[in-house]
């Protein structure tokens, strides 16, 4: 049976959904040329790259700021990478519907606000996801020449298919992984991204959940649109 992942907030929290939005206005940017940014690959549920067009290769402008930021950061050869950042509401809508069915064959006694709460994990819902606002990114470190550094799962791994490793503080993952996933975190906290604790790859600026986290009266960016 499913249980809630200890005292971390989900995405599903009425105290996110509650905070409440005044969009800045801010523009998406292009982080193409700026940072480095995984190649379009084939899109699927599990299987998301910058997308053949550049959609997911934008983010907010100040976000993309902040991303310079801690790049510039990091120690030597380390990079950051990015797998994805902004999202339409429909891709996202298709990726929790999808996700949802996949825990409801899976866990079928759920409730359902309680498989609400578990999709929450892995993907946001569409009226307060951050993804949509471009104020998200899901990012790994890679080095000079672009690999990958181990993380201890792959970006975008469900808490089923990696045993709750893709959890950020998870301890059954190995030195290297623990110790790539702390670099990634000292470069992207002090430029003011928050994390979200059930995936170590997803951090975000602006939106309702690093407005909860950090207090902020209210977000930054809501919905956005190329």
């Amino acid at each position: 049976m499913w249980h809630p992942p200890g005292n971390i907030v989900l995405m599903s929290d009425p105290r996110v959904t509650a905070i409440p939005v005044h969009d800045t206005g801010e523009p998406l940017a292009d982080a193409r040329g700026r940072l480095r940014v995984r190649p379009g690959g084939p899109e699927g549920t599990h299987v998301r790259a910058a997308g053949p067009d550049g959609t997911h290769a934008h983010l907010r402008a100040e976000l993309l700021a902040r991303l310079e930021r801690a790049e510039r950061s990091l120690p030597d050869g380390y990079h950051l990478l990015i797998v994805e950042g902004f999202r339409s509401i429909d891709a996202q809508r298709e990726i929790f519907d999808g996700y949802r069915a996949e825990l409801a064959a899976c866990f079928p006694c759920l409730a359902p606000a309680e498989l609400d709460a578990a999709t929450s994990r892995y993907v946001a819902p569409v009226e307060i996801a951050p993804h949509t606002a471009g104020a998200a990114v899901d990012l790994t470190l890679c080095a000079p020449d672009g690999t990958e550094y181990d993380m201890g799962t792959a970006v975008d791994d469900t808490p089923e298919e990696s045993d709750g490793a893709c959890y950020t503080a998870a301890p059954g993952i190995s030195g290297a992984a623990r110790h790539h996933r702390k670099i990634l975190a000292a470069a992207l906290e002090p430029a003011g991204l928050v994390n979200y604790p059930t995936e170590w790859w997803h951090w975000s600026y602006g939106d309702r959940y690093w407005a909860l986290t950090t207090g902020a009266g209210h977000a930054l960016y809501g919905p956005a649109s190329l």
